[in-house]
């Protein structure tokens, strides 16, 4: 792909038409061009592999008895306020310019709520959504730092798009066993070990999910592969060339099924998330199949309405969601069944 086929292939999207991916402009509201999707459902950009993979980790023996015992064990009000706790929380007067663009990403997605957003000093670029029966996101002052105001709304609407999409329950259950494991704490000794590489597993497939709803969030593709490039590698624009790095990310789908053997790799390597030339390709694919252009038409599935056939809804994440990665799961399973019952014993002694 050369400079010219990039230009052209990605010349549509929002901004104020400068190139900079930023809208000059100020206030709330959503900005000219911004088509704001009413009433859409969190499944238009869920991608059919972070569904496959949700279906195989709550099919896990123990499952629903580990998040019981865990959240029992914390609390819904401890948890929030230890994640908050060393933040501050967005508002009209509190980092009024993030509030603004909150707000404008929150209008597009037609969010059910302005859910709680907090900035803490940290200078990893992240951000993260949690919560049990209140989420809430948190914001790196990193993020601030490296990204621009478009981008930190995509950052935002992708953290929105976790709330929507019902995935902080799982995501604040696996940050607490992520840090329990560091701990040495005996729960993550057993079942709850499985459990986690599962949580794992769908964490990554759920960031592709997300990365859709970014997308629609600020409905400029070219801002968003942008992001993933500051994310990847940091840098300025100007020492950084966002062709290369979509060349870069080529190598993924000229590789057939590599995909999927990269996802097994990460399990391996305990990741949380998938890395950056991974999701800028699939994020591509999801744009090159009219999906996206799709939704920005109008022609999606609004909260309330039929979800498809069930059938067709296994048929498309069984596509998705390969041999490679279905049968790691079902070495999970086999693994769970197994310890299950001596990690409830251990909390009973």
């Amino acid at each position: 792909m050369t400079d010219r086929d990039y230009e052209y292939e990605y010349e549509f999207g929002g901004g104020d038409g400068d190139g900079d991916g930023n809208d000059d402009g100020g206030g709330s509201g959503t900005r000219a061009g911004r088509v704001v999707l009413a009433g859409i459902s969190s499944r238009v950009w869920e991608h059919p592999a972070d569904r496959a993979a949700l279906a195989a980790l709550r099919k896990l023996p123990m499952f629903d008895r580990v998040l019981r015992a865990l959240f029992g064990f914390f609390g819904e009000k401890p948890v929030r306020l230890a994640f908050q706790a060393n933040a501050v929380q967005v508002g009209p007067n509190q980092f009024p310019r993030i509030w603004d663009l909150y707000c404008e990403v929150c209008d597009t997605l037609d969010a059910p709520a302005r859910y709680p957003l907090f900035v803490s000093q940290n200078p990893v670029v992240n951000a993260g959504a949690y919560g049990m029966k209140e989420p809430f996101i948190i914001l790196n002052s990193g993020s601030l730092e490296l990204l621009s105001d478009e981008q930190v709304a995509y950052v935002m609407g992708h953290e929105v798009g976790h709330v929507m999409s019902n995935h902080v329950l799982y995501r604040t259950m696996t940050q607490l066993l992520i840090e329990l494991a560091k701990l040495g704490f005996p729960v993550v000794g057993l079942a709850a070990r499985a459990i986690l590489v599962a949580l794992l597993e769908w964490n990554r497939k759920s960031e592709l999910s997300s990365d859709r709803a970014g997308l629609l969030a600020i409905q400029d593709p070219e801002t968003v592969m942008a992001s993933m490039l500051k994310m990847a590698g940091g840098g300025s624009d100007e020492e950084t060339s966002l062709p290369d790095f979509i060349r870069q990310a080529e190598a993924y789908r000229e590789s057939g099924d590599v995909a999927d053997q990269v996802f097994k790799v990460l399990n391996l390597l305990g990741q949380t998330h998938p890395f950056w030339v991974l999701r800028l390709s699939e994020l591509r694919s999801w744009i090159e199949t009219g999906d996206y252009d799709r939704v920005l038409r109008g022609d999606y599935q609004r909260r309330g309405d039929p979800d498809p056939a069930y059938g067709d809804d296994l048929t498309e994440a069984a596509n998705a969601y390969r041999s490679g990665a279905k049968e790691f799961m079902d070495q999970m399973t086999d693994a769970a069944k197994r310890v299950g019952e001596s990690f409830m014993d251990s909390f009973r002694k």
